[in-house]
């Protein structure tokens, strides 16, 4: 009998969703179950469909849980969340001989306590997004999001005279949206601000881009600038010195997202929409970055040695 995995409880930014996928590529049995839909990323095997109410709730995870435990060999939780509670969950699943992982996804630990996120230790095994995140979770393993690359082809910036500036943020508060206004008033280029959209529209208008300005707090990027570069754009974003250090060192080649703070976002900016050469540079070995350290295929390489070792 081959591995069977189930993906759960929740669908956070497509993530868990684009992991399932390559799995069944590689012939693994995975599932995503899901405690609801997303409306910006629906995508799911099994929607609990859990009614309102606590008691209701547990009712519904309980008997999902019990259904699966018989049919299942690794459980493989997203965001700091589990099917039953956490404290009850990690008992079960060791006195079952069941492996587990639990893959946290950026803002679920971000200037969180070591005390907050002790209950991930329960698990089989921890996973990070980024060397960022290993900050918060030092003893976690680093497995970096991927994409499905064929459904992202190369789209790079043509040199037009007044540039594009697009930006898509989840949050304006986390992302620094009013900074990135602010920066782009009396450019030669036109801003975007691209919220509230379905997936699949976003990517267009993404596609449309010339420059992509990420986040400006964070201190690392998110899916939003992987599908950019994917798409062979320049993005502007603020990272972090040692997080940078730490990836190229980890991945063996140079993040080629454009540094950028609030105080230096207006120069970079400027930089970049005089220079449709650089444009079209940084965009080429972006494309090129996340073919090597964002590839859904190598991700499940990634997930399928950790599997075999949890």
């Amino acid at each position: 009998m081959g591995l069977r995995v189930v993906h759960c409880p929740v669908n956070t930014a497509g993530i868990p969703w684009a992991n399932v996928q390559a799995l069944r590529r590689r012939g693994v049995d995975a599932r995503l179950v899901v405690f609801e839909r997303y409306r910006l990323h629906p995508e799911a095997d099994l929607d609990l469909a859990r009614p309102p109410g606590f008691l209701g709730r547990q009712a519904v995870q309980w008997r999902a849980l019990a259904r699966l435990l018989p049919e299942t060999d690794v459980f493989h939780f997203y965001f700091g969340l589990t099917l039953v509670p956490k404290s009850l969950q990690f008992p079960i699943l060791r006195a079952l001989r069941k492996k587990s992982v639990f893959h946290y996804l950026g803002s679920d630990i971000r200037g969180k306590t070591p005390a907050e996120l002790a209950f991930g230790r329960r698990a089989g095994a921890q996973v990070v997004g980024s060397y960022d995140a290993l900050r918060w979770v030092p003893e976690a393993e680093v497995i970096p999001p991927g994409l499905d690359l064929a459904r992202f082809q190369p789209a790079p910036p043509p040199e037009r005279a007044r540039p594009l500036i697009v930006h898509a943020p989840s949050s304006r508060a986390r992302k620094g949206t009013e900074h990135v206004v602010a920066a782009c008033a009396g450019l030669d280029a036109d801003l975007e601000i691209v919220e509230g959209l379905h997936h699949d529209e976003a990517k267009e208008r993404y596609r449309a881009a010339d420059i992509v300005v990420d986040q400006l707090n964070a201190g690392w990027h998110g899916i939003f600038a992987l599908e950019a570069m994917a798409l062979a754009k320049p993005v502007v974003g603020h990272l972090r010195e040692e997080a940078v250090r730490r990836s190229e060192e980890g991945y063996g080649v140079r993040v080629p997202i454009v540094p950028a703070t609030r105080e230096t976002l207006r120069e970079r900016l400027a930089e970049l929409v005089s220079l449709p050469q650089e444009r079209r540079r940084i965009g080429a070995a972006s494309r090129a970055y996340v073919e090597r350290v964002h590839d859904i295929e190598r991700v499940a390489d990634r997930l399928l040695d950790l599997y075999a070792r949890v």
